[in-house]
């Protein structure tokens, strides 16, 4: 609709209008965040499982003899999380095509971080937590997307809890206490519960300061966030209920 059309309606119909067109574009919006996260999510699946699987690969990782991390499995361990720090770099300074690449290659580095959970944990209890964590995850992002509640609030709460798991965890590395790693595991999943209502909430408003090629880029940077938060949440949730082999 242009602006002569405005011009020759009342104001009602025009705000109206306005607002479907609005809602219509957040729609369009919101399904290719849901889609790059979830296309980003599949991609992490396929490398996370050809690694645990394919001999020639796990040998890049880890070594044969002691079962210790190889240099280059170190350096892909860490890769995702240097990309992160580089992730709002990349998005709103180089090419869409770049940021695009950037992301799926940031979900295979994440899949080949992650094979070590097709080798520590059943195949069935992988299956049945990423179920549960997906069921979780939609529900709270469902209620993000829907609710009228401001949730901006939560931001220093969780962001203050998140580096206080993370301080946590890695005191626990040297402590090795069971109780911690307990209550760490479920901290956690209430943690990034709240994250993904959070997060989506904010993908949700960010909608209003895109245009152009910058909308794709938002899709992609909230991707990312909801993607982090899923993997952590199904991490979690699977220190509490998976089965170790």
């Amino acid at each position: 609709m242009d602006m002569n059309e405005y011009q020759h309606k009342p104001a009602v119909e025009v705000l109206n209008r306005a607002g479907t067109e609005i809602d219509q574009g957040l729609r369009q919006y919101m399904i290719r965040v849901f889609n790059y996260m979830g296309l980003g999510l599949i991609v992490t699946a396929v490398v996370a499982y050809l690694f645990a699987t394919t001999p020639a690969l796990q040998s890049l990782l880890y070594n044969p003899a002691t079962r210790n991390m190889t240099v280059f499995g170190w350096l892909v361990a860490f890769s995702p999380l240097i990309m992160i720090f580089a992730f709002n770099y990349v998005a709103f300074n180089k090419s869409l095509g770049a940021t695009q690449a950037f992301f799926w290659l940031f979900s295979a580095l994440m899949g080949a971080s992650l094979s070590w959970v097709c080798l520590a944990y059943t195949g069935h209890s992988i299956t049945r937590v990423f179920l549960i964590s997906a069921a979780t995850f939609g529900s709270l992002s469902l209620y993000g997307y829907t609710t009228q509640r401001d949730l901006t609030g939560w931001r220093t709460f969780l962001f203050m809890g998140l580096i206080g798991l993370i301080i946590a965890s890695i005191v626990n590395i040297f402590m090795q206490s069971t109780a911690m790693y307990w209550a760490l595991s479920y901290i956690g999943v209430a943690i990034f519960v709240g994250l993904t209502a959070y997060d989506t909430q904010r993908i949700k408003q960010m909608y209003y300061y895109g245009g152009g090629d910058m909308t794709e880029r938002l899709a992609i940077s909230g991707a990312l966030s909801l993607y982090m938060d899923f993997i952590n949440l199904f991490l979690y949730l699977l220190r509490i209920f998976g089965d170790r082999r």
